[in-house]
């Protein structure tokens, strides 16, 4: 029996040391497990964390190779744009060689010209010369007075050629000596002294209730006269002269307004900085209405339509212009009635000629805000609001016909002279514009040689008509000097009168 139970002992102790080892064994093996876990989930960090430096690694070398190739790129840039800039100044240098080159051609072919002229004109001296010995000579026999008489009458031809290139030279030498000494006199002129007749266009007299308003107008120590004139633009004069102050200023409209601003302010009596700011807002905004006003009225008047906005008003402001005396919108309207009428005469379009003429002087309503004569001035607004090109001509050259394109032009610029010369038009009376003309007129046919002239345009020029077989064209040229010094010595005008010679020789044969 115990061996049986020593054999049952050592089964049941085989078996809980076989479980205790397995146990043990479970232990030792999940221990392993888990540390190996522990192991895997920090190599699995390690390697996100060594992924994560990887990528940001990557992500500052692309930085770095988009930076260094954006460089990259902007210095090609850069080099491409100097490659180009040079490339255009090789250009202009080489079209500068290509100008010079041609330009020494020119010169090369001008001096190849010249030296055959001079070869021709060596040949021709010698071909005078051996005349000149041949004629010698003939006139060896001659008495003393008949060799200067042939002698004479050769060099005459040639001295009145010469005579009259001298003073073709030595007049346009004198013309522009005048025109500098002319510029230089005006505007010594201009600072120094303001003529009478310039007084009625740019000053206006505003009549006052009182003397003591001139005080108030003043203001504590000038500062209502300082507001008013910064306000308008306009000079205001308080002088000794009772009654009265002066507003003065070149431009016809802003001295218009300036006056009608201080007669409201007179009336008001409240005259002080504020109220002048309001007064003078409040009265342009009247006189842009009435400009707008009197530019409709007339159009209406003339039966003109489809009218830019900016040219209404335009010739509104030409009611407070005047040139020569003369109100520029009078003046408009005769020369565009002129122009109607002369244009039905001669079967073409009234309605065009009506409206070159009332547009012929659009430049004078701004002509003192931009450089440049009122018929240039008034060709560019013109075609800046599209008007015809007919109308366009007619106000850039009716002062200036041998430009002119269209019939309608010549027609504005006779309808112009009309205007300005007829009598009483700029204060010049009947009596003395005849007895002017007839002077005129009396002067050139006084000249030897002279056929027949007419006064023309007002008298601001004369026709010459000269015997064609009596005067050639040296002489010709010597007669337009003589007349004009005649006339300058004899004659007081303003402005100039032009002289112009015709020399014409007509042949008439009759076939029966």
């Amino acid at each position: 029996m115990w061996p049986a139970l020593t054999a049952a002992a050592a089964v049941a102790g085989l078996a809980l040391g076989f479980l205790f080892c397995y146990l043990w064994f479970r232990k030792i093996q999940r221990g392993v497990f888990k540390q190996s876990d522990l192991i895997l989930g920090e190599a699995k960090r390690q390697a996100d964390k060594q992924l994560g430096e990887a990528r940001a690694e990557a992500a500052k070398v692309r930085d770095d190779a988009d930076k260094g190739l954006r460089e990259e790129r902007a210095e090609l840039k850069q080099f491409e744009a100097r490659l180009l800039k040079k490339e255009d100044v090789i250009e202009r240098r080489m079209d500068s060689v290509q100008g010079k080159e041609r330009f020494i051609e020119q010169k090369s072919k001008e001096i190849e010209r010249k030296e055959r002229e001079v070869a021709d004109k060596g040949a021709e001296l010698d071909r005078t010369i051996a005349s000149e010995k041949e004629t010698l000579h003939r006139i060896a026999a001659l008495t003393k007075e008949e060799a200067v008489a042939i002698l004479l009458g050769k060099l005459e031809p040639e001295l009145e050629k010469e005579k009259a290139d001298l003073i073709r030279k030595r007049s346009d030498a004198a013309r522009d000596d005048a025109e500098r000494e002319a510029k230089r006199i005006i505007t010594m002129a201009i600072h120094r002294f303001a003529a009478e007749h310039t007084a009625d266009s740019v000053v206006t007299v505003v009549d006052l209730p009182n003397e003591e308003m001139k005080g108030r107008v003043i203001g504590r120590e000038g500062r209502n006269i300082r507001a008013f004139e910064r306000a308008t633009g306009v000079d205001v004069i308080v002088d000794d002269t009772p009654g009265v102050i002066v507003l003065s200023a070149f431009d016809g409209v802003r001295r218009e307004m300036a006056r009608r601003a201080m007669e409201k302010l007179l009336f008001d009596g409240r005259i002080h900085p504020t109220r002048i700011e309001e007064i003078t807002e409040q009265t342009k905004r009247e006189m842009e209405q009435q400009i707008e006003k009197v530019g409709k009225e007339f159009l209406e008047e003339q039966e003109i339509r489809n009218v830019h906005p900016k040219l209404v008003t335009l010739l509104g402001r030409l009611k407070y212009r005047t040139s020569y005396g003369q109100n520029v919108l009078q003046h408009v309207r005769e020369v565009a009635h002129l122009c109607s009428a002369m244009a039905a005469e001669m079967k073409l379009d009234p309605k065009l000629a009506r409206r070159c003429g009332v547009f012929h002087d659009i430049g004078k309503a701004v002509d003192q805000e931009f450089e440049g004569s009122h018929p240039v001035i008034g060709g560019e607004l013109l075609k800046r609001f599209d008007e015809p090109r007919e109308v366009i001509d007619a106000a850039a050259n009716h002062h200036n016909d041998p430009d002119a394109r269209f019939t309608y032009t010549i027609l504005a610029a006779a309808a112009d002279a009309i205007s300005a010369s007829r009598p009483g038009a700029r204060g010049e009376s009947l009596d003395r514009y005849i007895k002017r003309l007839e002077q005129l007129e009396g002067i050139a046919k006084g000249m030897p040689g002279v056929t027949g002239a007419y006064a023309i345009q007002a008298g601001r020029e004369v026709r010459v008509l000269v015997d064609a077989e009596k005067i050639n064209d040296s002489q010709a040229l010597i007669v337009a000097r003589d007349i004009a010094k005649a006339v300058e010595a004899q004659m007081t005008y303003p402005g100039e009168i032009k002289v112009t010679v015709v020399r014409e020789t007509r042949v008439v044969e009759y076939a029966r």
